[in-house]
């Protein structure tokens, strides 16, 4: 079952963020993820929900999504990606 990681990211450090943005597609291939969305028109139609730059990840399964997560792979990129911008993160399975 598939599942996908969603990211709501506020970006401080555009420059930083551009050398995270290419540095974590490679990664996100790596454990068979691809890109649903990234980044492009959102906003919120209900909540409190503030989206800034959404993206979502899907991944063949949870355990997939989770071993990219916390890989020796993207550990650097997360770093970079954390001193370049604020961001909530999700995993949920999907149906």
């Amino acid at each position: 079952m598939a599942a996908y990681v969603l990211l709501n990211i506020d970006v401080t450090d555009p420059v930083r963020f551009a050398e995270y943005a290419k540095a974590a597609a490679a990664t996100v291939e790596h454990y068979g993820g691809r890109y649903l969305v990234r980044g492009g028109r959102s906003e919120a139609l209900e909540g409190s929900a503030d989206p800034k730059r959404v993206v979502i990840l899907e991944f063949p399964t949870y355990e997939r999504a989770r071993a990219w997560w916390d890989s020796s792979e993207y550990h650097e990129p997360k770093r970079v990606r954390q001193t370049a911008a604020r961001a909530d993160a999700l995993i949920v399975e999907g149906v």
